[in-house]
């Protein structure tokens, strides 16, 4: 093994994945190959792609990409008809593949439900029916907020197979979140649950919904699944139960490439979400080769990601798995409820090919040990997905070394809701450093710019995009304008992510933390990640978090808080212990300012630590939006910090 990798593949693994394969078929050698020219001819790649993977597009495209209009308002899969949902599903329940199991959908109280692709396609054709029958037209945004479950999958295709556009909103999110995402994508009608448990306890979802609807007037219609068959407050008129849905089964909307299928929600620094519009052509695409390529995705292979479908890697694990005829696992509930154990027995229980975890996630199971892989056969895993967030070295050597033993690489992917999905990512045909997003995506002419937008390696700089790519969101849902500030208004033509990157003199990419977190220490530019990653690697640290502060010498300094483990003792010494620590990793200039002692860090629920919402409690400034945390109190946990 090279020096400074730590996962290297097998001869038998280069030769049989996805990639490799592709590419041969194309007469290129292998992945940077394959690579070079996905991104210097990308018609090429995309029309290739699309053949390859044998989507059923309904009609054929005349071009694949016009870009006459520029980069920022690109159109992929010009003429051509589709419908996502059908290409996902119901090319598959016509073929032999019917009676192969879709979705095996786990609760946390250990009931397992099992639909085929057959019965899944059945479910999705009724649902869409009923949608019609009550009104719901093509263009029409319809909601779903529900529990990662069989009823969640066939939501979100039944709303693409009408040709209405879904808005997924996360099933625990508070009625003022839900309301603002309502109310923002003008949703007539909205797709919920009874119920749910979280570590055993009931989260009573409907009654949540209740109280946003009453602030959402344009939602006409509420459809209510007995996810755990409790009885809910009801209102007549309005309320529809699953079961009672009118309406027929309906064939699928033939739909335009360009027609919207969904708005997915990013939390903005300040004011309201940014609503991604994506497109049925663009995204189905997008994510289709990405589950092929990145996860290696084969027919029949299980697929898991612990996430829920209000974020993208929802929709991603579900529309990148059954466009490859895989079958997708969810599971609803604690990642390590009722033991350590819960999430990576999956692998087990539902012999998984790949399972996606986040940075957060491994570090709290880290801190169980052995007991959080103990007596759980891992031998049908070929990778651990990962994604959220920069990885430190530490958690991530123990998931690849401790947990799998050696034998399995992490495929840590990075790119955003709005990218749709992936920018950068690891390939099982190349060899792995820690922490390492490997290269660009195929398809994805990334780039890493310092200030006068000149390429530059092994330094830090911003990540940036110089060519179109068809799962772009084609908007913010309502609001052009802020689609320009956000991504297009630092240098023509090139969309600026407001992530900080850095590739190495090896080729491989890394990312450090939002650009916007970037501190300027003494003049000397410095993610928060190689703070944090220089805490978390002390023993007594479960969690760390590094700020900006403005200092009268330096101009800035780092305030670093920091989540201890069981037993540890928030004392001066272990505060000197953790200064030390930073000063040896990373040199005495980068000393930093503070170190405190907090019992929580504000967290989105997809395991982002929200370092504004840090920062502004340190300075009493507006945090800004804060509707997507997990826990709001983390933030006065912070303000209490000693």
């Amino acid at each position: 093994m090279s020096a400074g990798y730590v996962w290297t593949p097998s001869p038998e693994v280069v030769a049989t994945a996805n990639t490799t394969r592709f590419a041969r078929a194309h007469g290129l050698e292998g992945h940077a190959d394959l690579l070079r020219r996905s991104i210097d001819e990308p018609e090429w790649f995309w029309d290739a792609a699309v053949r390859w993977l044998d989507l059923g597009f309904h009609t054929t495209y005349r071009r694949v990409l016009d870009d006459t209009a520029g980069i920022r308002a690109c159109r992929w899969f010009t003429g051509a008809t589709l419908n996502l949902a059908w290409s996902c599903v119901g090319r598959h329940a016509a073929s032999e593949a019917s009676a192969r199991p879709a979705v095996i959908a786990e609760r946390e109280d250990g009931a397992v439900e099992v639909r085929t692709y057959a019965e899944l396609a059945a479910d999705i054709a009724r649902l869409a029916g009923g949608l019609r029958a009550l009104g719901v037209a093509p263009g029409d945004r319809v909601a779903l907020a529900m529990p990662m479950s069989c009823a969640a999958v066939t939501a979100l295709y039944a709303i693409a197979w009408c040709g209405a556009v879904a808005v997924p909103i996360f099933s625990g999110f508070s009625a003022v979140a839900i309301a603002s995402r309502l109310v923002d994508s003008g949703a007539v009608a909205l797709i919920t649950a009874d119920a749910t448990t979280r570590r055993g306890r009931p989260v009573p979802i409907k009654a949540t919904v209740d109280a946003a609807v009453a602030a959402a007037p344009a939602v006409r219609t509420v459809i209510v699944h007995p996810h755990l068959g409790v009885d809910v407050p009801w209102t007549a008129g309005r309320d529809v139960a699953w079961d009672d849905v009118p309406g027929a089964a309906v064939g699928p909307e033939w739909v335009d490439s360009e027609h919207p299928v969904m708005i997915a929600y990013t939390s903005g620094t300040t004011g309201k979400p940014k609503g991604a519009v994506h497109v049925h052509g663009g995204l189905l695409v997008k994510l289709a080769q990405e589950a092929h390529f990145q996860a290696d995705l084969k027919p029949a292979e299980r697929l898991s990601w612990v996430t829920d479908m209000g974020w993208i890697m929802g929709p991603w694990a579900t529309i990148g798995t059954h466009a490859n005829g895989g079958t997708l696992v969810a599971y609803d509930g604690a990642p390590d409820f009722p033991d350590p154990g819960r999430a990576l027995g999956l692998i087990d229980r539902h012999r998984l090919s790949f399972l996606g975890v986040s940075p957060t996630l491994v570090r709290a199971l880290r801190a169980h040990g052995e007991r959080a892989f103990a007596g759980i056969d891992l031998g049908t895993l070929r990778a651990f997905g990962s994604t959220g967030e920069p990885w430190n070295a530490d958690p991530y050597l123990w998931l690849l070394r401790d947990v799998a033993g050696g034998r399995v690489p992490i495929i840590n992917i990075s790119g955003g809701t709005e990218v749709g999905a992936c920018f950068l990512s690891c390939d099982v045909t190349l060899p792995i450093k820690a922490c390492s997003l490997g290269r660009p995506a195929l398809g994805m002419a990334v780039d890493v710019w310092d200030d006068a937008g000149r390429p530059v390696r092994e330094e830090l700089g911003e990540l940036v995009c110089t060519k179109p790519w068809p799962g772009m969101t084609r908007s913010i849902w309502g609001d052009d304008e802020r689609f320009v500030a956000s991504y297009w208004s630092r240098w023509p033509d090139v969309w600026t992510h407001g992530d900080w990157a850095s590739v190495d003199a090896d080729g491989e990419w890394f990312l450090h933390g939002r650009s916007d977190d970037t501190l300027n220490v003494a003049g000397k530019r410095v993610g928060p990640a190689e703070y944090e990653s220089a805490l978390v690697g002390h023993p007594a640290v479960v969690e760390a978090c590094a700020v900006g502060i403005p200092h009268q010498l330096k101009g800035e300094t780092a305030w670093c808080f920091v989540v201890l483990g069981d037993g540890a003792e928030p004392d001066d010494a272990l505060r000197a212990e953790l200064v030390a620590a930073v000063e040896a990793e990373l040199g005495k200039a980068f000393r930093p300012g503070a170190i405190r002692f907090t019992r929580a860090l504000p967290k989105t629920r997809s395991a982002k630590i929200v370092r504004r919402a840090v920062r502004a409690a340190v300075l009493g400034d507006d945090p800004g939006d804060l509707s997507t945390l997990e826990d709001p109190a983390a933030v006065d946990a912070v303000r209490a910090a000693v």
